[in-house]
């Protein structure tokens, strides 16, 4: 069995072995030389074999030294990679992360987010998952998941709700829609039209607040509900049988039947980054400030600023 003190005595004796010279080496290792001397002794007393032969005026490794200091060399190394990893996991620059994200995030933010994770702190494994709202506030809360990133999510008593993104929203429509020619669209436009729209036990934050936009705009609300709890097609916006408000992330990977118009005045949707407020290990902590970091890159909390640019 190796122990932390036999490491200490196989380093002291690879100096030795390297420099050829007990004196040089004790300058390099910064002990005196009698306690160098000392440390060689015991190694040699352990191993029950001489390590070095010494005369007055030369230090050589014998044959069972020249092969401690072949494979001693290694073993250092690799104990050296051990420690900084073991210290890796003390700092949050190693781990093991669990993020649940809804689909609407799935678009842009998240993989933005992860992607300035792996590229700060290449020592964390992320585990993702694809999940409902409900499920992701439930496994924060229960520690299944480490955090969530969600829209709009219910307060919950001991869970952490970190802003993240203000995201502008627009109207999705079909290209053939009437408004669809339109540079944005004003929300008093959509009197006329179906919406769609998730149902509210889905996620009844997101549900209130993009209703919530209609009334402002004095427009009564005609729903259609969502049947999927996820179609990338869009399915009745696609049939023309509704419109539906989603973020301008959303924009960037539409089928091509499909348009994107931002809503005026300007209505954004808040996505949170979920977290226990009593558990906050240093691999959360990491990504806690690398989402502050990459939201003010991104101008995700100033979505007016950003567009302007």
């Amino acid at each position: 069995m190796l122990y932390v003190s036999d490491l200490r005595r196989l380093r002291s004796f690879l100096a030795v072995a390297r420099e050829r010279s007990f004196t040089r080496a004790a300058e390099q290792l910064h002990i005196a030389q009698p306690a160098l001397s000392r440390q060689i002794r015991q190694l040699e007393q352990e191993l029950g074999v001489r390590l070095l032969d010494r005369t007055t005026q030369y230090v050589e490794p014998t044959e069972a030294g020249h092969l401690l200091m072949e494979r001693g060399a290694a073993l250092c190394e690799e104990a050296d990679r051990l420690w900084r990893d073991l210290r890796g996991f003390a700092g949050g620059e190693r781990g093991t992360l669990t993020i649940g994200y809804s689909a609407g995030i799935s678009y842009e933010t998240a993989p933005v987010l992860l992607g300035a994770l792996a590229e700060r702190h290449p020592g964390l494994t992320v585990d993702t998952r694809l999940m409902s709202t409900t499920d992701i506030v439930t496994g924060v809360a229960d520690g299944t998941l480490d955090a969530g990133l969600v829209r709009c999510p219910p307060p919950v008593p001991d869970m952490v709700r970190t802003l993240l993104r203000l995201e502008p929203q627009g109207v999705l429509m079909h290209a053939g829609h009437r408004l669809a020619g339109h540079p944005a669209v004003h929300a008093g436009e959509l009197a006329a039209e179906t919406v769609l729209l998730h149902a509210r036990e889905a996620n009844p934050g997101h549900y209130d607040a993009i209703t919530g936009i209609l009334d402002r705009a004095g427009v009564p609300p005609q729903l259609i509900l969502r049947q999927l709890s996820f179609d990338a097609a869009h399915t009745p916006v696609a049939h023309g049988k509704a419109v539906s408000l989603v973020g301008e992330s959303s924009a960037a990977s539409l089928p091509s039947q499909l348009v994107w118009r931002p809503l005026t005045p300007t209505a954004t949707i808040e996505i949170h980054l979920l977290t226990r407020g009593n558990a906050t290990t240093p691999t959360v902590t990491r990504l806690l400030r690398t989402a502050s970091d990459t939201a003010r890159t991104h101008g995700w909390l100033h979505p007016a600023a950003a567009t302007a640019d």
